[in-house]
């Protein structure tokens, strides 16, 4: 296989129940079919390279050959460690929970799903499901998926452009519609689906049960920073910050020589050129995603007039869970 170089990846269009068939907001050139598309991958373990003399390799495959070079020293499992999503959801998601590291390992899985939302765009009034009200116990959880009521369960919360929320793993949840979001992961799919509204899908109360926790960390972030960088969120599991740059911008995947991560930058507006010494220059729109292996060190990143993206990144040391807005009354 060739030399490591930045990878442009290619999205995959993954179609769901509650997803939709307008994506021109931010794929105008993609012809949805008969099915809606409810999610986008754009780091996908199945998401193949477009460019260089990697092209047509999957993620996993690139992951597989060059090991630490591109995922770098701290990730916690040999693998690509983030999973990055748009999410454009037309109806509601089911109430679903996710497990942690620990919940994941017993089951045979190599991690749990902590995850972040980052809200590209919200209707008035679009709203997210994010934990349980206050006091709600395990056994009023299942009772309520019984009686068809666990939606009222929920400490429903207004979303906003520009909103970031934390959803640590073990937190029941749910996504409405009129809202866009940009989900960053660790790299798990599992998903314990608790209660769907009465749509015919598989349930999985028992293993969702065992996962979920009456009280979690979750809740909107108090994010930081200026000068054209805005830091989103910083927890143990990623760190993720958005740019605009106006100027060409040098960044680095090494926090000390031997911490290193890879970075994902997705493009949120405009186009920039991702430039590293001794690879061909690639090209990032909106919608788009680009990995630059962690074993490349410093990159530049050169606006084409302005280019507004997000870059996440695992913690190059030890980072506490981030503060939130105390959506949850029970302290943790």
């Amino acid at each position: 296989m060739s030399q490591l170089h930045p990878l442009l990846l290619v999205p995959e269009f993954h179609v769901r129940v509650w997803g939709t068939r307008d994506l021109s907001s931010f794929y105008p050139s993609h012809q949805v079919g008969q099915e809606p598309i409810g999610e986008v991958w754009l780091t996908g373990e199945e998401c193949r390279v477009a460019n260089g003399s990697l092209q047509g390799r999957t993620l996993a495959e690139v992951s597989q050959k060059f090991g630490e070079k591109l995922f770098g020293t701290v990730a916690r499992e040999p693998r690509f460690p983030l999973l990055i999503k748009i999410i454009f959801p037309n109806d509601k998601l089911s109430v679903q929970v996710h497990p942690d590291d620990r919940i994941a390992r017993k089951a045979g899985l190599p991690c749990g799903k902590t995850e972040c939302w980052y809200v590209l765009d919200a209707a008035p009034g679009a709203r997210v499901g994010l934990g349980l009200k206050p006091g709600t116990t395990r056994a009023q959880v299942e009772s309520a998926i019984r009686g068809r009521s666990m939606e009222d369960l929920l400490n429903w919360i207004e979303v906003k452009a520009g909103d970031m929320i934390y959803v640590e793993a073990g937190t029941v949840h749910a996504i409405g519609p009129g809202c866009v979001l940009l989900e960053t992961q660790q790299n798990s799919d599992t998903t314990y689906r608790l209660y769907d509204y009465g749509r015919p899908r598989e349930l999985h109360i028992e293993r969702g049960l065992e996962a979920l926790k009456e009280v979690t960390r979750a809740g909107k972030v108090k994010s930081r920073g200026g000068n054209g960088r805005v830091v989103l969120i910083s927890s143990p599991s990623f760190e993720v910050d958005k740019m605009l740059l106006k100027e060409t911008k040098t960044l680095g995947t090494f926090e000390t020589p031997d911490r290193t991560s890879p970075h994902c930058i997705v493009g949120l507006r405009g186009c920039g050129i991702i430039e590293c010494d001794g690879a061909p220059a690639i090209s990032v729109g909106r919608g788009e995603a680009a990995v630059i292996p962690a074993s490349l060190g410093a990159y530049r990143i050169r606006p084409q007039w302005e280019f507004e993206c997000v870059r996440a990144m695992l913690p190059g040391g030890a980072v506490g869970e981030p503060e939130t807005d105390a959506m949850m009354s029970a302290k943790v």
